[in-house]
């Protein structure tokens, strides 16, 4: 079952390996990149912090639903594929902040950072969903839950927060609200690989949509939202009809065991965060990249320059890191 702002067909790609087609996001000019940063010519870039939410909820069969946006093909990083909402932490988000759930110190244990680290990661997951999904975290006190973001009011201070305008701190405080961090489980850790202009060093969570609230019309860097079951977004990237980049399918992947939204809530207290960094390294006339302990995204690329590797195409439909 999907419940989509559009088609979900034929805006994937083709890519073969091994005899398989999927949809794996794969831009034409990581050879380069690859070569010289394995020649020294390349100065990796510092990764910036961020977050990224994998919102919940249970279908009409009882089965757990995925929210992804399709990220507009115009973007400069992973333009045309899936991801869930998110985005860099923000530097306010360090300040101190209305607070309810597990602390940033015990958050800081979790997710293997300072306090003050742990804090922003997670009001930046907060933040990030209600920019993006129009979905918040945060409730009047610590056992409740806003129950309606919907409204001019609402889209006010989503737009007011996506322009930096206004953080997230002084929202809260201003709406009278606790950041509910209860509401979170860590599900993921994944670093850009050292050869992209632009690295993230991100944390994946799980979070239920909460009652009442619904999901909002789509962000600027975004063409088109979804809910989907985790088993079809997996079996699209698999037909090379949805393009997602490595960290999604992966986290896609890990929910298919489960099949309720508590059952995914739980088995994130339990998950490892070690984060996955993907190697580049030259063997013969091949580069081989590879993300460690997900080998289904293995690539061996020809290491001469005039033989590059097969793209796979985006859909510019409706034309985000």
């Amino acid at each position: 079952m999907v419940t989509t702002s559009g088609r979900t067909d034929g805006d994937g790609a083709n890519d073969r390996e091994g005899g398989r087609t999927n949809g794996q996001w794969y831009p034409p000019e990581w050879p380069d990149r690859i070569r010289r940063l394995a020649h020294g010519e390349l100065e990796p870039v510092p990764p910036r912090r961020a977050s990224t939410v994998l919102l919940l909820r249970t279908d009409a069969d009882g089965v757990p639903a995925v929210h992804m946006l399709r990220r507009r093909a115009s973007m400069a990083f992973a333009g045309g594929a899936y991801a869930y909402p998110g985005g860099a932490v923000d530097p306010r988000d360090e300040r101190n902040l209305p607070w309810a759930g597990p602390s940033p110190r015990e958050w800081a244990a979790r997710l293997g950072v300072e306090p003050a680290v742990a804090q922003a990661v997670v009001c930046a997951a907060v933040r990030e969903t209600f920019e993006e999904a129009g979905v918040l975290l945060a409730g009047p006190d610590p056992a409740t839950v806003v129950a309606d973001t919907t409204g001019e009011d609402w889209e006010a201070d989503r737009a007011a927060l996506a322009g930096h305008e206004l953080s997230f701190g002084d929202f809260l405080e201003r709406r009278g609200l606790l950041l509910r961090s209860d509401l979170l489980g860590g599900w993921a850790r994944w670093i850009t690989p050292e050869f992209e202009p632009r690295r993230y060093d991100t944390w994946f969570f799980v979070a239920a949509l909460p009652e009442g609230q619904r999901t909002a019309g789509v962000s600027t860097e975004a063409d088109r939202a979804v809910w989907i079951r985790p088993a079809e977004a997996v079996a699209g990237y698999d037909r090379g009809e949805l393009l997602m980049m490595p960290p999604t399918v992966s986290t896609l992947r890990a929910l298919l065991p489960y099949g309720n939204v508590p059952g995914v809530l739980a088995a994130a207290r339990e998950r490892d965060l070690t984060p996955v960094l993907a190697q580049a390294r030259l063997v013969g006339e091949e580069i081989v990249l590879s993300w460690p302990g997900h080998e289904e995204f293995t690539k061996h690329l020809a290491s001469r320059p005039q033989d590059p590797p097969h793209t796979p195409a985006t859909s510019t439909s409706g034309a985000d890191a």
